[in-house]
């Protein structure tokens, strides 16, 4: 049964002045290795956090959370299709959309882009792009007038701007008196925009969708009818309803399945991080052993004397588990604030380090995302918290058994 001076004894061979300074500073190494530890893990953790979430949000925000398509990737009857989805329990809005590869030219370059065709009112509710516009907006695409919104970077890489005009060159073949040309048109640059996500600033374009029907000659069908839901995470199951309500002849993918290896690869590293910090934590815990025993062998006496006071077996081990419990305890509530400090401000502190430093930790043109995001989630920190305290305790088992083993005859016979 655990008493009270046990806890009392055990307190203060922890604060007491040892004898022995060695042990002293392996109990400090020990208590700032948890710390590191505990800190390292709560900060990356919550950083892989950060960027899976601002990765789920910019990836959504462009793509939606579920697709309908037809055969060929061509839905004829979209507007059934449409009116049927849209009033479903679950979906917030749907729109419809074409998108083809086309050439973006101009006399002083050429670049390749995805372009999209979009309804600008229907648009701005399946997708963010309407709230990302760094110039003009959605609502500037009229239909017959050609306009055309750029990404940012696929912007700056043909060196256009608002009212500059390009040319748009399709795949599709138009067959003329001279023989088969590609199709081509002339658009004007109306807007652009910049959802901070290079894959899209770099390779996105977005038309009239009338416009878009007839320059990829699809008559009145688009490519596919995007569904915005009330519940992101609902999409897998969605998929299921509507893929047996709509029957074989239409195709329904979800965000989930587009982008799985993805975010599979996301989730993967992040448990690979944890288990690598982890052991960080593990080896300064189990530091707390070689402390506990040399402690041990330190107070053989004491040990000696409180036995023959009457202090069972059991005591002794509680006394010097108090003492191994304390420094986990301790290093693991200075791993916690400075993991919470540290997660919660790194948004603040990576840019004065970009600026003192001179450096740029994650470029855009090679980073999806080139700001360093925190997304702190109270789970991952009450897991990262019992992991650290459970270890510390059960290092301390071997070293306070090994002392409840002493004999007092044996310790004192040459005291």
């Amino acid at each position: 049964m655990f008493r009270p001076f046990e806890l009392f004894i055990g307190l203060r061979y922890t604060r007491a002045k040892r004898r022995n300074h060695f042990i002293s500073f392996i109990s400090l190494t020990s208590m700032l290795g948890i710390a590191v530890g505990v800190t390292a893990l709560i900060t990356v953790l919550s950083v892989m956090n950060g960027f899976e979430k601002e990765l789920r949000e910019r990836i959504l925000g462009m793509a939606s959370h579920l697709t309908i398509t037809g055969p060929g990737e061509r839905l004829e009857n979209w507007r059934g299709v449409f009116d049927q989805v849209s009033t479903r329990g679950g979906v917030v809005a749907a729109a419809p959309y074409t998108q083809s590869e086309a050439m973006l030219s101009l006399p002083t370059g050429v670049s390749g882009a995805i372009v999209r065709g979009i309804d600008p009112a229907l648009e701005a509710t399946v997708t963010d792009v309407g709230e990302h516009m760094k110039a003009g907006r959605l609502d500037d695409l009229k239909p017959g007038q050609y306009g055309i919104v750029l990404g940012s970077e696929l912007a700056d890489a043909l060196g256009v701007g608002v009212g500059d005009a390009l040319m748009l060159i399709t795949s599709n073949i138009a067959v003329t008196p001279v023989g088969a040309l590609l199709r081509e048109r002339r658009f004007t640059v109306v807007g652009l925009f910049e959802v901070g996500m290079y894959e899209f600033d770099r390779g996105t374009a977005f038309i009239q969708l009338e416009d878009a029907q007839k320059l990829f000659r699809l008559g009145t069908a688009v490519n596919g009818v995007r569904l915005q839901l009330d519940d992101m995470f609902a999409a897998p199951r969605m998929n299921r309803e509507l893929s047996a309500e709509l029957g074989s002849e239409y195709w329904v993918s979800d965000w989930t399945r587009r982008h799985a290896n993805f975010f599979r690869a996301v989730k993967t590293e992040r448990t690979a991080m944890f288990i690598i910090l982890a052991l960080i934590v593990a080896v300064a815990a189990f530091n707390i052993v070689s402390t506990l025993v040399m402690v041990v062998t330190d107070k053989q006496a004491d040990i000696a004397i409180l036995r023959t006071l009457g202090a069972s077996p059991g005591s002794v081990m509680m006394i010097f588990m108090v003492q191994g419990t304390l420094i986990g305890l301790v290093g693991t509530l200075f791993g916690l604030m400075g993991g919470l400090g540290l997660a919660l401000n790194i948004e603040t502190l990576v840019p004065w380090l970009e600026q003192t430093l001179g450096v740029h930790f994650l470029p855009a043109d090679v980073y999806y995302i080139s700001e360093l995001p925190s997304d702190v989630q109270v789970m991952d920190v009450l897991r990262i918290t019992a992991l650290s305290f459970g270890l510390s305790i059960v290092a301390t088992l071997y070293p306070a058994w090994r002392a409840a083993r002493t004999q007092p005859v044996e310790a004192l016979r040459y005291e």
